[in-house]
């Protein structure tokens, strides 16, 4: 299985070598649920999410190469792998590309509808 964020939170060694490499990963704080095989799913907290991946803290450690989804705000059920795991925190590799904007847009984005009874308050 090709994973798209293969490569995201390693070094690159290619033409891009020294470019910022959080450039397009977006720092946060959303609480998610994780599921891997045989478990049952787990609340995380994800620190940093890009369009290739993520990093959560979780409560016990993970399997590096591991599958599992996470399910994200505005994004639902995403899969991927684990690309590393160190003191607490993984890297998840995603198998497709996302838009992470996705994440920070909430119900209450939506233009609000205002209702005005009566005059303004502020007209004399």
């Amino acid at each position: 299985m090709e994973h798209l964020g293969k490569g995201v939170f390693e070094p690159d060694t290619g033409v891009n070598a020294g470019v910022d490499a959080t450039r397009g990963r977006d720092s946060l704080f959303l609480m998610a649920k994780m599921r891997m095989a045989g478990r049952q799913p787990v609340d995380v907290r994800v620190r940093n999410l890009s369009a290739g991946g993520l990093m959560v803290e979780l409560p016990y450690p993970v399997a590096p190469e591991g599958d599992v989804e996470v399910e994200v705000r505005g994004l639902g059920w995403i899969a991927g792998r684990i690309a590393w795991q160190i003191e607490g925190r993984a890297g998840v590799a995603f198998d497709r590309e996302i838009d992470p904007q996705r994440a920070r847009k909430t119900p209450g984005d939506a233009q609000p509808t205002v209702k005005r009874f009566g005059r303004s308050a502020f007209k004399r």
